[in-house]
């Protein structure tokens, strides 16, 4: 394992609602990525087929418009494994990189019809080394997404170092954050939809709380790409651009950005790291180690997958 390597954001928007134009506009980036030398790229939360922003502005009383919005997102949703992650590990293997992606996933292993607001990790190998999916979603994001369980809360140990996810407000969650600790976490991504100055001060906060490297990567999406044949362009005013303006940004262990942040466009964001800068910064401080106090606190994570069925022979 090296100490040091260049990271990358990926401050861009998909092609909204279609996953086969959104998988290869992905496969180009991580290329791109590659090519200028990033061993780890992290993509936007829900890139794979985009947001579902109307949670947030259509109305529950438009159900028509609802129901054709979210059978549009269940036909562009991904299941693992799948044609689509195969495009994404094969892109992840010719550019030498690892990648942490962001995307609808359909519950497969159940009704297929039902959501998840996933993470995927894939090494530069082209493996995929599993999967994250959002514990609770957000506010009028429940509408669309299930909540996921204990089971995909963990972290990936690679060549780059200790690589791990939380999606958005998940990064709020103590328990959470120290689940992430307790493994000896040293690059964390956090995609987002929250393009707020106060997310980036928690970010850098809990950068500097956990000891680790903190890729928070956050969609830029425009009114020009939402598709003009949806009604939920009409939701917005007329005068709008920009439906979210991206903020992302690259924080070290001390809590400093080092990159970005980057608004109002799309663009690949890198930072050179250095994971020795994680040691002398938990010197003082060390969140899961010498300041745990096991003596006082006891912490357990559920792993055990939250199945529907049981299937008992």
């Amino acid at each position: 394992m090296t100490d040091t390597l260049k990271v990358a954001a990926a401050q861009v928007a998909p092609i909204y609602l279609d996953k086969e134009k959104t998988v290869q506009k992905a496969k180009e980036i991580i290329h791109e990525a590659g090519n200028n030398g990033a061993k780890l790229i992290v993509f936007p939360e829900a890139f794979i087929p985009g947001y579902p922003d109307w949670v947030w502005v259509v109305p529950n009383y438009k159900s028509a418009q609802l129901n054709e919005y979210y059978t549009k997102l269940i036909e562009n949703a991904i299941t693992i494994p799948d044609k689509y992650t195969k495009q994404l590990c094969d892109a992840a293997k010719e550019a030498d990189i690892h990648v942490i992606m962001g995307l609808n996933e359909r519950n497969s292993e159940a009704s297929n019809s039902s959501l998840y607001n996933t993470l995927i990790f894939i090494d530069n190998k082209g493996e995929i080394l599993g999967k994250h999916r959002k514990l609770i979603a957000t506010g009028g994001e429940r509408l669309v997404w299930a909540p996921g369980d204990g089971s995909t809360l963990e972290v990936f140990n690679t060549a780059i170092g200790k690589l791990g996810g939380l999606i958005c407000w998940e990064n709020y969650m103590p328990l959470a954050r120290t689940a992430m600790y307790s493994e000896g976490i040293q690059i964390l991504a956090t995609p987002t939809w929250d393009k707020s100055s106060n997310w980036i001060s928690s970010m850098q906060h809990i950068a500097r709380e956990g000891g680790l490297f903190l890729i928070n990567c956050c969609m830029p999406l425009k009114m020009d790409d939402i598709p003009d044949n949806l009604e939920l362009k009409k939701e917005y005013p007329t005068e709008r651009e920009w439906i979210n303006i991206g903020n992302s940004c690259i924080i070290n262990p001390k809590g400093e950005i080092i990159a970005g942040p980057v608004k109002g466009k799309e663009e690949i964001i890198y930072a050179d790291i250095d994971l020795k800068q994680i040691s002398s910064s938990k010197r003082l401080f060390d969140v899961a180690g010498h300041y745990a106090r096991p003596d006082v606190f006891k912490f357990a994570v559920n792993r055990k997958p939250n199945r529907n069925v049981e299937k008992i022979d």
